[in-house]
């Protein structure tokens, strides 16, 4: 997977780079850490220029951010409640955690989605309780974008640093990149494992 991104990125820069950072929010493997990162050593060694990387990287960002908007903005919380019920344990919560989120999400929204942008395992799950919610569109587009401005200059800058600290940049960035889809996995498992509903607890 990590060799297949370096490469698309490679050949189709900066719209391969807006490709892939929407697909990353739909399809988690492909990390924007790995894309960002590469984008960044590929600044580092002149074939690409950091302004135009991070515009390309956040634009595709928010347009796969607000792809998952939209379906859960259609689809309304009232609608989930049966299949939190059905696959609470799973999901790790109970549909009263989800009452709670959304209240609290209505109240405090925007700085929600863009707090979330600097955390890997939230940043593209926090879309959809913002459509559940129906945020207002323009509002969840500006904290998004602004998030991942944000995030995607930082991963640059690192990409930049690493490539012209180290030679081989791409390939401890593909493995940093596996250590914390690990750990993720990991802590997944230990909620679904130690996870009780409210009346057991």
């Amino acid at each position: 997977m990590n060799s297949w991104v370096i490469q698309f990125i490679q050949g189709g820069g900066y719209l391969g780079i807006a490709l892939l950072m929407a697909v990353e929010n739909i399809f988690p493997p492909i990390p924007s850490e790995l894309i960002m990162g590469v984008g960044g050593f590929a600044v580092a060694n002149g074939s690409m220029q950091f302004v135009p990387l991070l515009i390309a990287g956040t634009i595709g960002s928010t347009l796969g951010n607000y792809v998952l908007f939209l379906v859960a903005d259609r689809l309304g919380y009232e609608r989930l409640q049966p299949f939190v019920d059905r696959w609470g344990r799973w999901l790790t919560m109970e549909w009263e955690d989800v009452e709670t989120g959304t209240r609290f999400f209505r109240k405090h929204g925007g700085a929600v989605v863009f707090a979330l942008r600097f955390m890997p395992m939230f940043r593209s799950v926090v879309s959809i309780p913002a459509g559940l919610a129906h945020m207002k569109h323009w509002q969840f587009l500006a904290y998004t974008a602004a998030g991942a401005a944000i995030w995607n200059a930082f991963l640059i800058a690192l990409g930049r640093w690493a490539g012209r600290a180290f030679g081989e940049a791409e390939q401890w960035l593909g493995w940093a990149t596996i250590a914390v889809a690990g750990l993720t996995v990991v802590y997944y498992v230990y909620r679904v494992i130690t996870w009780k509903p409210r009346a057991k607890r």
